[in-house]
């Protein structure tokens, strides 16, 4: 079969002669593993923020249920922080998902320019860099929000203090 579209001429057999040489996949399945292996490590971080963004989401639900009861400065400041936690989650999220499928679309290039003349290595150059600019965000915005989540936690434990201290003054 593959005999009769070598023999045949044309784009076919263009193709199949640029990749009948098992070095040149073997050559482009090794620059892919690379990329492969940065998806796993964006998948597991992705596996992090969504972990979060879920805890933060039904903290937020729990909330509001409660807002209409217990409507303090300390329980408004405590939702807004756990919006902004969310905020900044979600737009990781956007970002990390970005980074993945830039990644995905350079190893189907990396595969694509097996079967192409043109050399596309400026492209691939550029979509890897693009892949790294949205992961870099991603990243600064997951650690943005730790930031806000380990602060909110300090402030929390200053305030049950201060409210401890307050409330023993009036004993």
């Amino acid at each position: 079969m593959i005999d009769l579209l070598v023999d045949s001429g044309g784009i076919a057999s263009d193709i199949l002669q640029r990749t009948s040489s098992s070095m040149r996949v073997q050559e482009i399945v090794r620059l892919s593993l690379a990329p492969a292996f940065l998806l796993a490590g964006i998948g597991a971080l992705m596996n992090v923020i969504v972990a979060r963004l879920t805890w933060v989401a039904e903290r937020i639900e729990r909330m509001e249920e409660r807002l209409a009861e217990d409507r303090t400065a300390q329980t408004l400041r405590s939702l807004a922080r756990l919006k902004r936690r969310r905020r900044l989650a979600q737009r990781a999220m956007i970002l990390a998902t970005t980074a993945a499928a830039t990644i995905a679309m350079v190893i189907a290039l990396l595969f694509i320019s097996a079967f192409i003349t043109t050399q596309i290595g400026t492209v691939v150059a550029l979509a890897w860099i693009l892949a790294m600019l949205f992961l870099i965000a991603g990243l600064t915005l997951f650690v943005m929000e730790t930031w806000v989540a380990a602060r909110a936690q300090k402030t929390d434990r200053a305030e049950r203090k201060a409210a401890k201290g307050r409330g023993a003054d009036r004993v």
